[in-house]
């Protein structure tokens, strides 16, 4: 990877890579969403789709709160 500038809004979320993984963490080991092999496209779309679902239920679920601003809208006076 080339050394240089990164956005300001790859370092926020950067910072919230913790939160990030462990969102992956719950929908592989709780909602058990796994990469297996599946027979037909059919059975790998209905075991997603039932994960999230399940996830989806669950009562805590981490979250980033990050407000972006478009710089278009500050005003400098």
């Amino acid at each position: 990877m080339k050394g240089g500038e990164i956005p300001l809004k790859d370092k926020l979320i950067l910072r919230k890579i913790a939160v990030i993984e462990s969102v992956n963490d719950e929908l592989k080991n709780i909602c058990q969403i796994e990469h297996t092999r599946h027979r037909s496209f059919i059975n790998f779309i209905t075991n997603l789709i039932a994960g999230l679902l399940a996830y989806s239920f669950l009562p805590k679920k981490p979250s980033i709160n990050i407000d972006f601003v478009d710089q278009d809208q500050l005003a400098l006076f």
